[in-house]
């Protein structure tokens, strides 16, 4: 769990420091023009959203992660519901990709 929390943090400090997208359009232009470096879909986000995610990401080798719920992540970020963020900074994604791996 401890791994959880300084997750969240980090993407909290990734939206002060200008390096999250969010919101599905958003998110799905940071993927196409290569800015995604790791990308977060909410646990309870529809399944059209998954799966629309899951193909993008597959198809332009982007790491996407499934850990926290809407409401966890819009926590995080400061904004109300939100399913999908994009971590647009390399440093951000690699540091949280080695807490998701080590969760």
């Amino acid at each position: 769990m401890k791994n959880d929390e300084r997750l969240l943090g980090m993407i909290g400090l990734a939206m002060k420091a200008g390096k999250i997208i969010t919101g599905e359009d958003g998110c799905e232009k940071a993927i196409r023009s290569g800015k995604a470096h790791l990308v977060l879909v909410a646990t309870d986000a529809s399944e059209n959203t998954k799966k629309k995610f899951t193909d993008k990401t597959n198809f332009y080798k982007v790491p996407l992660h499934s850990l926290f719920t809407k409401e966890t992540m819009a926590q995080a970020i400061g904004k109300q519901n939100r399913a999908t963020i994009v971590i647009a900074d390399d440093g951000f994604a690699k540091s949280m990709s080695k807490l998701i791996i080590n969760n």
